[in-house]
């Protein structure tokens, strides 16, 4: 990376002051504790895990309630936060969601060889904190995402080590505690680290059987929740989802025009990524960027397909920002999360049942800067050709 005077990239990982990290801590000590006065159980949607886990242990299926669209291995997982009383719950989970999500962006920017005092660190999280309104949400929501939003920045610290077998294993309790880290395997494939996907897709599969033969239910997720994902007609979902297939028919677009239009944009999505994953740049910009172009891929077909999802690809771009090649620095990725900014009021877009079309809008413009950026390529910092150099080399051979 460009470190010289000349360039903002110097600045970026300079030491941070104590009144920048002060502010940080502020910003997040106020955003947790507003949390922790205003949750119940921890927020909305870890509340839905933890009642599952609550309705296992006292003898139901934890599928009954068509809201939980996790593995069985999950219901498991909750089991410690279905025994603690809520209000102990309001207390611990957003503090939990909010350090997860920093140490997230932690492991971003020691993927990206970025000092963890530098300002970057500060300014970055300070921008995700403020600036990106799915940061709040996420916490408020005690989303299950925030375990992605964490294991995919350590998952590509780790390959980008050589540790492939070690990066499958997080990926795989990842996708054993929600599922939304599935299109990982892809990496995987392309690197061709058969053993590293073989951890990936043992972890959560045999985590999964094994807790669903506890459950009163076993086939539970595949006769129930599967075909909900699959319908995707649930009413109050859909007021939240920003996949194309989700908006389009909102717009007067028929359903299945808008599933397809979704599939072939995917579809070329994955072909970018593996494009970029071929391409030159050095190893930290081709891992997260091609990651990237897999996840938010992903989103463009996946039901439901929320905001807060963004998250778990975000800070890995963000953090490579002091790249002169990184997607970071093309207009369009800070254009397309303009629609996020939080305290914007936004003309016939802000009540609830329209939120998703700004939501849409990020995802999608999103996915194409991404894509577009992963066919051109990255200009490599080892060289003035974008060539990789000894750093690709030495991961590629471990």
């Amino acid at each position: 990376m460009a470190t010289g005077k000349s360039d903002i990239s110097g600045w970026l990982v300079r030491p941070a002051s104590g009144h920048l990290w002060a502010g940080l801590a502020a910003l997040l000590g106020a955003l947790t504790l507003h949390t922790v006065l205003v949750t119940s159980g921890g927020g909305m949607d870890n509340a839905i895990v933890v009642d599952a886990a609550r309705t296992w242990l006292a003898g139901g299926s934890p599928y009954d309630d068509p809201h939980f669209l996790y593995f069985p291995s999950a219901v498991a997982a909750a089991v410690p936060q279905a025994l603690l009383p809520r209000p102990v719950l309001d207390v611990l989970v957003p503090p939990a969601v909010t350090a997860a999500l920093a140490l997230g962006w932690a492991c971003a920017l020691r993927l990206h060889r970025v000092p963890l005092r530098s300002r970057l660190a500060a300014l970055g999280l300070l921008a995700l904190a403020a600036g990106f309104a799915p940061f709040g949400q996420l916490v408020r929501l005690g989303n299950w995402t925030v375990t992605a939003a964490l294991a995919l920045p350590l998952c590509l610290l780790l390959a980008s080590r050589g540790r492939w077998v070690a990066a499958g294993a997080v990926i795989g309790v990842a996708v054993a505690l929600k599922p939304l880290l599935a299109p990982m395997a892809l990496l995987f494939l392309f690197a061709r680290r058969w053993r590293a996907l073989a951890v990936l897709v043992l972890v959560p599969s045999v985590a999964s059987v094994a807790a669903a033969l506890l459950l009163p239910d076993p086939t539970g997720f595949l006769t129930r929740t599967l075909p909900f994902l699959l319908r995707g007609d649930d009413a109050f979902v859909r007021l939240y989802e920003a996949s194309p297939a989700a908006v389009l028919p909102r717009l007067g677009v028929p359903e299945a025009p808008a599933a397809l239009l979704g599939l072939v944009a995917a579809a070329v999505g994955v072909v970018c990524a593996y494009r970029r994953w071929r391409g030159p740049g050095p190893v930290p910009l081709r891992l997260s960027e091609t990651s990237a172009g897999l996840m938010l891929s992903a989103f463009l077909v996946s039901r439901p397909s929320y905001n807060h999802y963004l998250l778990v690809v975000l800070p890995l771009l963000l953090a490579g920002l002091p790249y002169a090649g990184a997607v970071a620095r093309r207009p369009w990725f800070w254009l397309a999360l303009v629609p996020q900014l939080p305290g914007v009021t936004w003309p016939w877009l802000e009540s609830v049942r329209r939120r998703a079309f700004r939501d849409a809008f990020t995802l999608c413009a999103l996915a194409v800067t991404v894509a577009h950026h992963c066919v051109r390529g990255a200009r490599g910092a080892d060289g003035p050709d974008g060539a990789p150099g000894r750093e690709r080399a030495a991961v590629e051979s471990a």
